[in-house]
């Protein structure tokens, strides 16, 4: 039987795929048809795309086929089928942004990252479902793990169509907890880098201070190998410098120096953790023992949740103003409520809200001598039931309003079997490092855990 002909095809991670494309042992269109087939097995359920064309897919999928038959250079994701949010613009598909003020809505260019990802030779498979542009009103997606609760967001078909095998890896976007929650809630990683390493131009602004992108996948290799092409300097994006691609798939592969020392930070918003929640990451702490430590934020730390909130509403105020004046009846009553909270915020609290984002991250950075990276929730506990809501991001703001790496790890569970996730932040820059530290911690949970 060739390869292709098993079932697990399409959960392969990215990186075996590639290996197995460029040893000839599985075609670009044979992992292709299994995971379009794996869309139709479980897109009823999980509802995690918003547009797939299947025999567009299956042609682009041969001409990279013939592009390796013809001896071409091939890149690092070569053949590898990639979801996209539906907010990053794409030249061959419609791009929504989830709201019907957008509907039909066709890009004549790619957005910097999907550019980069063709570039690497990767397949785009199709655009997965937003939250209303990308804030709180949720979109049609379930959770796989359990379609009775929500996959979190906004980018939640990412994370479903990820954890449901349909395709090894997608992008999301987050301006506050965005890629982190619908990762945690599906069980899969999720990483979102140091703000300014990834472009976003070409894709929905909502916040050009907080606004940045991130990668969904089953692996932690598929995470570094995917970031890594989509870093770089575009002079479009203005938070991009020019400056050194981080190595983060040979950084992924060493050992620690030495054995990491973690900072367990439960933020001023500890008691919106359920118990729980509590419960498992106390747990945590014993089984890494002395290599992670407790370290309390001050009180004036409880600002940065207000200051993101003034940041966020005003900047969405300003960036969907146009959608607001020609079609609000048609925005929900949640956009519709911070748009207009968004526009009664003064110039001076919204610079002072942008000014005080070096403070906080300094401060942060205090712990960078001693300490490898920060343990803390992702979330509030696991995925809520119904579909009214996308979960709380309040474990998220703080890293996102700094622009700090955080990586979302699928490393615990709760009592009614829906994934729990850990985050792991890293400093500002330090990209390489945090996912270093996250296979030393990950490998050290399980061994304790005797997993």
């Amino acid at each position: 039987m060739s390869m292709s002909g098993s079932g697990t095809l399409a959960w392969m991670t990215a990186a075996e795929a590639v290996k197995a494309m460029l040893e000839g042992q599985i075609s670009a269109e044979e992992y292709a048809e299994s995971c379009l087939a794996q869309i139709e097995r479980e897109e009823g359920r999980v509802q995690a795309w918003a547009y797939v064309d299947r025999e567009f897919a299956l042609s682009r999928a041969r001409a990279i086929d013939e592009h390796r038959r013809e001896g071409k250079p091939l890149g690092p994701l070569h053949g590898v089928p990639v979801g996209i949010k539906d907010i990053i613009d794409t030249d061959d598909m419609p791009t929504e942004d989830g709201t019907v003020l957008h509907a039909g809505r066709q890009p004549t260019d790619d957005a910097t990252v999907v550019a980069r990802l063709r570039q690497a030779g990767a397949l785009i498979l199709g655009k997965t479902v937003t939250t209303e542009m990308a804030t709180y009103s949720p979109g049609k997606t379930r959770n796989p793990r359990n379609p009775d609760h929500t996959p979190g967001g906004s980018s939640s078909g990412s994370a479903a169509a990820v954890a449901a095998g349909m395709v090894p890896v997608a992008l999301g976007t987050q301006t506050n907890g965005s890629v982190i929650r619908p990762a945690a809630y599906c069980g899969v990683y999720g990483f979102k880098p140091t703000r300014g390493l990834i472009s976003r131009h070409g894709i929905l602004r909502q916040s050009r201070v907080l606004d940045q992108v991130g990668v969904f996948a089953r692996d932690l290799q598929d995470i570094a190998l995917t970031t890594e092409q989509l870093m770089g300097f575009d002079d479009n994006d203005p938070a991009t410098r020019p400056r050194p691609r981080p190595q983060l798939v040979r950084a992924l592969a060493e050992e620690p120096p030495f054995p990491p020392k973690l900072a367990f930070v439960k933020t001023p918003m500890w008691d919106q953790a359920e118990a729980e929640t509590q419960a498992a990451f106390s747990e945590l702490a014993d089984h890494l023992g002395e290599s992670m430590e407790e370290v309390p934020l001050g009180a004036s730390f409880r600002g940065a949740w207000d200051a993101l909130k003034v940041i966020m509403e005003a900047d969405i105020a300003s960036s969907y103003r146009h959608e607001y004046q020609r079609g609000r009846d048609q925005l929900s009553r949640s956009l519709r409520e911070q748009i207009e909270r968004g526009q009664r915020v003064l110039a001076g609290e919204y610079n002072d809200a942008v000014d005080s984002i070096d403070g906080y991250y300094n401060a942060l950075d205090g712990m960078r001598l001693d300490y490898d990276a920060v343990v803390t929730p992702a979330t509030t506990g696991t995925a809520p039931r119904g579909l009214e809501s996308t979960g709380s991001p309040v474990f998220c703001s703080l890293w996102t309003l700094c622009g700090m790496p955080a990586l979302s790890l699928p490393l615990m569970e709760g009592e009614n079997g829906l994934p729990l996730g850990v985050q792991l932040v890293g400093f500002r820059g330090a990209d390489a490092r945090l996912l270093r530290t996250a296979r030393w911690m990950q490998g050290q949970v399980r061994e304790r855990a005797g997993g």
